[in-house]
C-alpha cells in the first residue's frame, strides 16, 4: 500500500515551493500537465517532419525506392559495413581520451565494450534512460571509476563531439562553398567566412588549452584538456565523422555528388538531428539530406541509400550490442563486476530492439510485398493465411511498442509478452511476404530474450502497467508516420469504400488499410484505457495495522534505522508479498524515501522500481535519502544519480573499551560524572510510560534552551507513543532524570542507534559523554555488534579543486556554515568515540532535481517552511 499526505500537509509549503519553482504561478496542475505539453510538442514536430518529407517525396514512387535499394552493389554494402566498424572503433577513442582527461584508468576491453554499447544505444534511441551516459555510469562505475570522474568524462565526450562536428562541417563548407551555397540560399563568400571563423575559434581553443588549465567565466569554470589531448580528440572526431559519412557515401550512386559538398551536408544533417532531440534523429536527418541532395541526385536513390544507412549504421550495431551482452549472459560464473553490470544492461538493449522491431512490423504492414513474394504466395499459401498474417503482424508490432517499456523496467510479464509477440511475428513474416530481413530481426530478438531471461525478475502484470504521456503520444507519432508511409506507398491507388472489402492477392492497398485501421483503433482503445483507469497508489497515513506489520518486519531487520517507520509521520509502501517495506515522505513534488527497502533483500529492487514508477505516475520525482554505498547500483539501474550527503559514524562494539589514549576523554567524563553523583539506567516500555512526565520536562527544557522545535522524517519527536516503542537510556542525579536518549534496536542485535538526545540546561558538563559511553558498554554486554552515532552532514567531502561542484559546495558549508548548522561541532563530538565512518548519499534524478529535493528534505525534517527558516 502507498501512503500520500493529506492536501493540507502539502499546501502549507506552497510559498517555499513557489520561491524555487518558476512555473509555480501556473498552479498545481502544471506538474501533471507538463509531460503532456512536452509530448504534444514532440508529436507536433513529428507531424511537421512527416509533412515536409511528404512534400519532398511527392513525385517519388515506392517501387522506384525498392528498385534503388536492390540496385545497390554488394561491394558498396560491404564497404559500408567496414566503415561502420571503423566508425565505432574510432568512437572508442572518444571514450579513452575522455577517461584520460578525467584521470581514470580503465582496461581497454572495458572501454571498448562500454563505448560500443553506449553508442549503439545513443545513436539509435537517444532518449531518457536509454542513453549512452547511463551505460557509461554503470559500466565504468563497475570498473571502479568514481561517479564524479565518469560525469566529467561524459561531459568531455559531448564537448569533444561538438568540437569535432564543428571542425568537420567547417572544413566541408570551406572546401565546397560554391556547391553548397545554392541549396542553402546563401552567398559562397559568407559560407567561407563562417567556416574560417569556426576554424579560427577551434585554433584559439587549442592555444587556450596550451596556456592555461582552467577556463573561468565569472562564477562558471571548466577544466581544460592539455593541448595535445585536445588535438587528439579533434583528430578522433574527424576520423569518426569521416567514417560514418563514408557509410552513407558508399551507398549513394557512384559520382552522384562531389565529396566536399556531401561532407558539408552530412555535418549539417547530423547537427540538425542532435538539436531536434528526436530519437535517433529519425526524419530530421532524412529531411535535411533529401533537401540537400535531391536537386543533384534522384530522390528515390537518396531515399534508398538513407534506408540502407539506417539499417547498417543504427539497427545492426544495436543487434550486435545486444548479442554481445547475451554472450556475457551465456558465460557461466561471470564474477567480474563489469561483466555482471554488462549483463544487467540487457533489458535496456532489448527494449530498444523491441521498439525497432515494432516500428519495422508497423511499416511493413502498410507497404506492399515484392512482386516475387506475391507470386510465390499466390501459388503456395491460401489467401486467408496471407490476410491473417498481415493483420496479426501489424497488431504484434503495436504490442512490441507497448511492452518495450515493461522490458526497460525488467518486468517478467513484459518479457513473456515480448517473447510471444516476437516468435509469432517471426513465423508470420513468411506468409506475410517472405520477409527474410524482418524474420531475422525478430528471430534475433526472440533468441536474445530467451538468453536474457534471468534479467527480467520483477513479478508483474501487464494490466497493472501504466504508460507515461510521452510514451502514449510517441505511439501516436508512430501511427501518424505509418499513415504518411501508406499514402506514399500507394500514391496511385484510387481510394474508395470498396477497397475495405477487397480480399485478393493483388489487393495490397486494402490489406494495408485494414491493418492500419486495426492498429489505430487498438492504439486509441489502449490509450483511452490508460487515461481513464483508476490511478493506483492513492492512500493516507499508515493505519495501526500497517504500523504493526512494519514493526514485525523491522524487528527482524539488521538495520535499526528501519524503526523510524514506526514514528507515524511517514508513509509506507509494502512489497506484494508483504515481507518488505519502504518508508517515505512527500513534500511538494518530491517523494523521498528514508534509506532503502527493509525486509527481504530479494524484493528490494522491485520495491525501488515501484516507488520510482509510482512517484512518476503522480507527477513527482523519486529520491532516496541517506543511502548506503553498497546499495547504490540498485538505484543507478533506475536512472537516478548519487550525491554525497556526509558520513555516518558507527562504533564496533565487539572490542569497545575505555582504555587507551583515544578514549581518555571518555574515561574523564565517566569519572567526573561519578563524582557528580550521576547514574545510568535503561528503561523499557512500561518504565518509560511511568517516567513520561519527567522525560517531557527534560525535553521541554532542552527545546527552550536550544530555541528550536520538534523535527521529523529522519529523526523522531517527543511523542509518548513513539518513546514507549523504544528503550530509553536515562541519566539520573539524586534520582531525578537530567538527560535521556531513546534507542532504536532490532531483535537481530546487529545494529543499534539513537534518536532523541536531550538534557536539562543545568546538567553537569560531560553528561552526554557519560550517557554515550555507558550506553555503548550496556549494548556491548547485551551482545550488539555496532552502535550508530548518526550522520555528520557534509563531512568527508572532497577537498580538491577538481572535485564535483556538489562536494565543493558541501565542503564550504562544512567549513563556514556554523551560523546555519553545527556541522563541525557535530562531527567532532562523534569523532571522539573513534567510530568507523561510511559515506551516505542522496539518490535523485540529475539536473537541478537534487537541489529541490534537499529543500524538500529540509522542509520534511523541519516540519514545513517555517522549520527550514528557523530552528
Amino acid at each position: 500500500m502507498v501512503s500520500v499526505p493529506d492536501p493540507a500537509a502539502t499546501t502549507s509549503h506552497a510559498a517555499l515551493s513557489a520561491r524555487w519553482k518558476p512555473w509555480a504561478w501556473l498552479g498545481e496542475w502544471w506538474p501533471r500537465a507538463r509531460p503532456w505539453a512536452l509530448a504534444a510538442l514532440g508529436l507536433l514536430f513529428v507531424l511537421v517532419i512527416v509533412a515536409a518529407l511528404g512534400a519532398v517525396l511527392h513525385e517519388v514512387r515506392y517501387a522506384d525506392v525498392l528498385a534503388a535499394i536492390k540496385a545497390t552493389p554488394q561491394r558498396d554494402i560491404v564497404l559500408a559495413l567496414l566503415f561502420t566498424a571503423a566508425s565505432f572503433l574510432a568512437l572508442t577513442g572518444y571514450d579513452a581520451s575522455a577517461l584520460r582527461h578525467a584521470g581514470a584508468q580503465v582496461r581497454p576491453g572495458t572501454v571498448m565494450l562500454t563505448s560500443f554499447v553506449a553508442y549503439a544505444l545513443g545513436n539509435t534511441i537517444g532518449l531518457g534512460p536509454l542513453t549512452g551516459g547511463a551505460v557509461r555510469m554503470r559500466l565504468y562505475g563497475a570498473a571502479g571509476v568514481e561517479p564524479a570522474k565518469i560525469t566529467r568524462a561524459i561531459v568531455f565526450n559531448a564537448a569533444a563531439f561538438f568540437l569535432g562536428i564543428t571542425a568537420f562541417g567547417a572544413l566541408g563548407l570551406l572546401w565546397a562553398a560554391e556547391l553548397v551555397a545554392p541549396q542553402l540560399h546563401l552567398p559562397a563568400l559568407l559560407l567561407r567566412a563562417g567556416a574560417l571563423l569556426a576554424l579560427a575559434a577551434l585554433a584559439g581553443f587549442v592555444v587556450l588549452c596550451a596556456r592555461q588549465r582552467v577556463l573561468r567565466l565569472g562564477r562558471w569554470s571548466m577544466r581544460l584538456p592539455q593541448a595535445g589531448l585536445a588535438l587528439r580528440q579533434l583528430a578522433i572526431g574527424g576520423v569518426e565523422l569521416a567514417c560514418s559519412a563514408a557509410v552513407l557515401w558508399c551507398l549513394l550512386p557512384a559520382g552522384a555528388l562531389p565529396l566536399a559538398s556531401f561532407v558539408a551536408f552530412y555535418a549539417v544533417a547530423i547537427a540538425a538531428s542532435i538539436v531536434s532531440h528526436v530519437p535517433g534523429g529519425i526524419g530530421v536527418f532524412e529531411a535535411v539530406m533529401l533537401a540537400a541532395l535531391g536537386p543533384q541526385v534522384p530522390v528515390q536513390e537518396v531515399l534508398g541509400a538513407l534506408l540502407l544507412y539506417r539499417g547498417i549504421y543504427h539497427v545492426l550495431p544495436l543487434v550486435a550490442a545486444a548479442a554481445v551482452l547475451a554472450l556475457y549472459e551465456l558465460r557461466t560464473g561471470v564474477a567480474a563486476p563489469v561483466g555482471r553490470m554488462a549483463v544487467h544492461l540487457s533489458p535496456q538493449l532489448l527494449a530498444a530492439l523491441a521498439v525497432v522491431g515494432g516500428v519495422w512490423l508497423l511499416v511493413s504492414g502498410v507497404t506492399p510485398q515484392s512482386d516475387e513474394a506475391r507470386q510465390l504466395l499466390a501459388l503456395r499459401v491460401p489467401l486467408p493465411i496471407v490476410e491473417a498474417s498481415h493483420f496479426v503482424g501489424s497488431i504484434a508490432g503495436l504490442g512490441l511498442l507497448i511492452v518495450a517499456r515493461g522490458l526497460l523496467h525488467r518486468l517478467d510479464a513484459a518479457w513473456a509478452a515480448a517473447l510471444l509477440l516476437s516468435v509469432l511475428a517471426t513465423v508470420l513474416a513468411w506468409p506475410k511476404g517472405i520477409a527474410l530481413d524482418e524474420a531475422l530481426l525478430l528471430g534475433s530478438l526472440a533468441t536474445l530474450l530467451v538468453i536474457s531471461r534471468r534479467q527480467f525478475d520483477r513479478r508483474s502484470s501487464l494490466f497493472a502497467e501504466r504508460l507515461e504521456p510521452e510514451w502514449l503520444l510517441a505511439l501516436g507519432g508512430v501511427i501518424a508516420g505509418c499513415i504518411g508511409i501508406l499514402f506514399f506507398a500507394y500514391q496511385e491507388v484510387n481510394y474508395a469504400n470498396r477497397l475495405w472489402w477487397q480480399f485478393e492477392f493483388d489487393a495490397q492497398a486494402p490489406r494495408s488499410l485494414r491493418a492500419l485501421l486495426a492498429v489505430t483503433l487498438a492504439c486509441l482503445g489502449f490509450s483511452a484505457w490508460q487515461l481513464l483507469r483508476h490511478t493506483a497508489g492513492e492512500a493516507a497515513r499508515p493505519t495501526p495495522a500497517e504500523l504493526e506489520r512494519a514493526a514485525a518486519i523491522s524487528r527482524d531487520s539488521p538495520s535499526a534505522i528501519s524503526q523510524f517507520a514506526l514514528t507515524g509521520d511517514k508513509h509506507l509502501m509494502f512489497s506484494a508479498s508483504g515481507r518488505s517495506f519502504l518508508m517515505f515522505g512527500k513534500q511538494a513534488r518530491s517523494w523521498i524515501a528514508l534509506d532503502g527497502p527493509f525486509g527481504d533483500a530479494a524484493e528490494a529492487p522491485e520495491l525501488v522500481w515501484r516507488f520510482v514508477e509510482t512517484a512518476g505516475a503522480h507527477g513527482g520525482r523519486a529520491a532516496f535519502y541517506q543511502v548506503r554505498p553498497a546499495s547504490l547500483p540498485m538505484y543507478l539501474d533506475c536512472g537516478l544519480q548519487a550525491f554525497k550527503l556526509g558520513e555516518y559514524a558507527s562504533v564496533p562494539l565487539h572490542d569497545f573499551n575505555l582504555r587507551g589514549v583515544k578514549r581518555a576523554d571518555l574515561r574523564s567524563a565517566i569519572n567526573r560524572a561519578q563524582r557528580e553523583g550521576l547514574a545510568f539506567e535503561v528503561l523499557d516500555g512500561a518504565a518509560v510510560a511511568r517516567e513520561i512526565d519527567a522525560l517531557r520536562a527534560v525535553s521541554d527544557a532542552w527545546l527552550a534552551e536550544q530555541r528550536t522545535r520538534e523535527k521529523g522524517f529522519s529523526v523522531g519527536s517527543f511523542d509518548p507513543e513513539w518513546l514507549q516503542r523504544t528503550p530509553v537510556a536515562v541519566v539520573r542525579r539524586e534520582g531525578a532524570i537530567v538527560a535521556f536518549a531513546n534507542l532504536l534496536v532490532t531483535a537481530r542485535r546487529e545494529d543499534a542507534t539513537i534518536d532523541l538526545m536531550r538534557h536539562r540546561p543545568d546538567a553537569p558538563p560531560g553528561t552526554m559523554d557519560y550517557l554515550f559511553a555507558q550506553l555503548m558498554l550496556h549494548l556491548q554486554a547485551e551482545g550488539f555488534a555496532r552502535f550508530g552515532l548518526g550522520m555528520a552532514p557534509m563531512a568527508g567531502m572532497a577537498e580538491r579543486r577538481r572535485a564535483p561542484r556538489w562536494q565543493r559546495v558541501g565542503r564550504l558549508l562544512f567549513e563556514h556554515g556554523e551560523r546555519f548548522y553545527n556541522f563541525r561541532g557535530l562531527f567532532r563530538f562523534k569523532d571522539k568515540f573513534a567510530p568507523e565512518w561510511e559515506a551516505r548519499y542522496l539518490v535523485a534524478p540529475g539536473g537541478l532535481a537534487p537541489v529541490f529535493v534537499m529543500i524538500d528534505v529540509a522542509a520534511l525534517i523541519g516540519g514545513g517552511a517555517k522549520g527550514v527558516l528557523t530552528k
